[in-house]
C-alpha cells in the first residue's frame, strides 16, 4: 500500500509546484526524496552478517604446547581461528548430513564426515601442518558445507517442478564428489603414517622369519 501512495505523493508535489511555478523547490524536494529513499532501500537490503563465533579459552597447558612447537603468537591466533572455524563447518555439515537421506547415502559411501573429524583431530595433535591441510580447510570443507546447506534448503520446498528436481539430482553429484575429495585430503595427509606403518610391519615380518619361535607358522 505504502508503494501505492509514495508516488501519488510526489505527483501531487509537482502539480502543485507546476501551477505554483516553484520548480526549482520541486527538483530539490525531489533530489531529496530519491536519495533518502535509496539509502532506506540500502539499509533495508543489506543483510545481517552472523556474529563471528568466539574463540574457546585457551588453557595454559594449550599454549605451552604451543610454544612448545615454536609457534608465534600470530600462528597460534591463527591456527585457533582456522580450527575453531573449521569445528563450526563440520558440525554444520553433520546436521546436514542428518536431515537428509540422499546426503546420508552419500555419507555412508565415502565416509566423509568421519574423515573430515578424523583430518581435524590430526591437525589438532599437530598444529604445525596445518598449511598441509589447506585444500580440506579453505576450499573442499567450506564447499561441501555451501553445498549441502543449499541442497537441504530447496530440498525442504513443498512444491518442486521437473527443473527443481534437475538441480537437485546435479548438486548430489557435485556434493558426492565433494565428499570423496575430502576422504582423499585426508588419506594423503596420513600418508606418511600409513608408509611408516608399512615400514615397521615389513621390519617385524623380516624379524618372525628369522626367530621360528615367534613365526605364527
Amino acid at each position: 500500500m505504502r508503494r501505492k501512495i509514495f508516488p501519488i505523493i510526489i505527483a501531487a508535489i509537482g502539480i502543485l509546484s507546476f501551477f505554483e511555478g516553484d520548480f526549482g523547490d520541486y527538483i530539490v524536494f525531489l533530489m531529496l526524496v530519491v536519495g533518502f529513499w535509496l539509502i532506506y532501500r540500502g539499509f533495508k537490503g543489506r543483510k545481517v552478517r552472523p556474529q563471528k563465533e568466539e574463540l574457546p579459552f585457551l588453557t595454559k597447558e594449550k599454549e605451552a604446547y604451543y610454544k612448545k612447537l615454536g609457534m608465534s603468537e600470530r600462528e597460534i591466533e591463527l591456527f585457533r581461528e582456522t580450527m575453531n572455524l573449521s569445528k563450526q563447518q563440520v558440525l554444520r555439515l553433520q546436521q546436514n548430513i542428518q536431515k537428509n537421506a540422499k546426503l546420508k547415502a552419500i555419507d555412508l559411501r565415502h565416509d566423509t564426515l568421519k574423515a573430515a573429524k578424523a583430518l581435524f583431530k590430526e591437525l589438532v595433535k599437530d598444529p604445525k601442518r596445518l598449511p598441509e591441510a589447506s585444500q580440506f580447510l579453505y576450499t573442499h570443507l567450506p564447499n561441501i558445507v555451501d553445498l549441502t546447506d543449499n541442497y537441504v534448503e530447496i530440498n525442504g520446498h513443498e512444491v518442486k517442478s521437473k527443473e527443481v528436481y534437475g538441480k537437485l539430482e546435479e548438486s548430489a553429484q557435485i556434493i558426492d564428489q565433494m565428499a570423496d575429495l575430502i576422504v582423499k585430503d585426508y588419506q594423503q595427509f596420513v600418508s606418511e603414517d600409513l608408509e611408516d606403518m608399512d615400514v615397521e610391519i615389513s621390519i617385524a615380518k623380516k624379524n618372525l622369519d628369522h626367530d621360528p619361535d615367534l613365526s605364527t607358522k
